[in-house]
């Protein structure tokens, strides 16, 4: 199932969303640029658990490593996750909250990969985290939208509305079931961080209250 948007407008223009956006942008254009020196670049500035403390350490990393990037897939799909469901969340929480809201889910998601994967040397990099933090409080404010998703049937290419509840409930379930498949059976980080993802998820699940405004 690839999303292709929701049937929620936004009612104002998402100016955090886009410059969370652009920022990214940026970076990984810089990324890119670097060419074989972006590796270093990742290294220096992605979280990696085994050098990291929480009294100061490359504490940074826990806030940088969420603006990095591992190529154009991981780049782009990022992207245009946070590009349909951030506006409608930043709605809902004013500007100032929602750049918070996604600081605070991308920080929760680096701890939690970080206690699970202490020993780590691999750099855990990507907006996923705080974008999973982002997916928790729009399945919540919004359980009702639908995404209008692309599933392909048989080579037979269909549009499907699909309530977000369940469509982000599925991507969550399966982001557990491989998250906890993985530490139970190698105990090491994966090129995909699905305890970030479920750190993120469940912090923006907890916290999304005290950031969500009435609803006007």
């Amino acid at each position: 199932m690839i999303p292709l948007r929701d049937n929620i407008k936004h009612q104002r223009f998402p100016v955090v969303n886009w410059v969370i956006i652009i920022a990214n942008t940026l970076i990984f254009l810089y990324e890119l640029k670097l060419g074989p020196q972006a590796e270093s670049f990742i290294y220096t500035w992605g979280l990696l658990p085994a050098r990291t403390d929480l009294a100061g350490n490359y504490s940074e990393t826990f806030l940088t490593n969420m603006f990095l990037h591992g190529g154009w897939g991981h780049f782009l799909s990022n992207m245009w996750i946070l590009f349909i469901f951030g506006d409608n969340v930043e709605d809902r929480m004013g500007r100032f909250g929602y750049l918070v809201f996604y600081l605070l889910c991308g920080i929760l998601a680096g701890l939690t990969h970080f206690l699970l994967y202490r020993s780590s040397g691999v750099p855990a990099i990507g907006a996923s985290g705080a974008i999973s933090g982002v997916m928790a409080a729009y399945m919540f404010l919004f359980p009702k939208s639908d995404i209008i998703s692309f599933v392909p049937l048989f080579f037979i290419p269909l549009l499907i509305p699909i309530p977000a509840l369940i469509y982000i409930g599925i991507w969550f379930v399966g982001q557990f079931f491989n998250g906890t498949y993985h530490l139970l059976f190698s105990g090491t980080a994966t090129g995909i961080a699905f305890w970030a993802h479920i750190g993120g998820f469940v912090g923006g699940m907890l916290i999304y209250r005290i950031f969500a405004r009435r609803k006007e």
